[in-house]
């Protein structure tokens, strides 16, 4: 549904959107693009936490002399934002893909004429290895990483927003004395974070969506600029919040879920290694 407000024409609202897939595509139209993100989200996911939690101790050693020490919230954010530095490099090749599958039954519409698909037979892409293949042979390395600058603009501060406010929720709910959050806390804090963090992503999600949309049919859209700037003059200022209400909505259970992962994940482990050595 983000991608299709964002990138697409004619779904008004939220529940216009879900009305005109479900009406055309059925349930199956939810689900398109997705294989490509589940089967990478794991990788994806280790490379963010991995980078900002080693970063973070990094910080501490280079600080403190002690990697173990509570890393102050301008560490935090530093750290967050070389995560999000470091996440593109993966994420814009899965995003590209999702979004293409998702919206290639979609007609490029301008001066009301329809443009046939670039690549013969309709729909354009057969599938995720397909998709991928297609546009490295056809747009190269940087084809599959269209939208790259857009991202960076998104995730760097946007994680910045994810982890910062989750560490600064975690301290605040936690009470004194207690050494590490509970899983409630936990899972508030990763909630609120990740509301904050979609939330304000979304205008340069709209910018990444449209860019790496547009590669479907044609290339209209010579690059990010280009891209803000025919969005503003065509759309106004309010296509930059398109899918806002979505992402604040996912952005919640979605990361609650994963900080819940991640800091059980952790206790797990440090509990295993202090049993194997006492």
């Amino acid at each position: 549904l983000q991608t299709r407000l964002q990138a697409g024409q004619g779904y008004g609202n939220t529940l216009n959107c879900v009305l005109t897939v479900y009406r055309n595509e059925s349930v199956a139209g939810f689900f398109k693009g997705m294989s490509f993100p589940l089967a990478s989200i794991a990788v994806y996911s280790s490379v963010v936490f991995g980078v900002f939690s080693n970063t973070q101790r990094l910080l501490s050693q280079l600080r403190h002399g002690d990697s173990s020490h509570t890393p102050a919230l301008a560490d935090v954010a530093l750290a967050s934002m070389v995560a999000g530095f470091v996440s593109v490099g993966i994420g814009t090749p899965v995003d590209l893909v999702k979004i293409r599958l998702q919206m290639q039954m979609q007609p490029y519409i301008k001066a009301n004429i329809k443009l046939k698909p670039t690549v013969p037979g309709f729909p354009v892409y057969r599938g995720p290895i397909h998709c991928f293949r297609t546009v490295l042979q056809k747009e190269g390395i940087a084809g599959i990483y269209r939208g790259a600058g857009a991202m960076l603009l998104r995730d760097v501060p946007g994680y910045c927003l994810y982890f910062t406010p989750y560490t600064f929720f975690c301290g605040w709910i936690t009470s004194d004395g207690c050494i590490s959050p509970n899983p409630s806390s936990i899972w508030l804090a990763g909630g609120v974070a990740g509301a904050i963090s979609w939330g304000t992503a979304t205008p340069m999600d709209v910018v990444k969506s449209r860019l790496q949309a547009d590669g479907v049919y044609l290339n209209k859209y010579k690059g990010t600029l280009d891209c803000i700037l025919q969005s503003y003059q065509n759309e106004g200022l309010k296509v930059f919040f398109r899918g806002i209400t979505i992402n604040a909505v996912r952005g919640f259970p979605m990361s609650s879920a994963m900080f819940l992962g991640y800091e059980l994940s952790l206790k797990a482990m440090k509990r295993d290694q202090t049993e194997t050595n006492p």
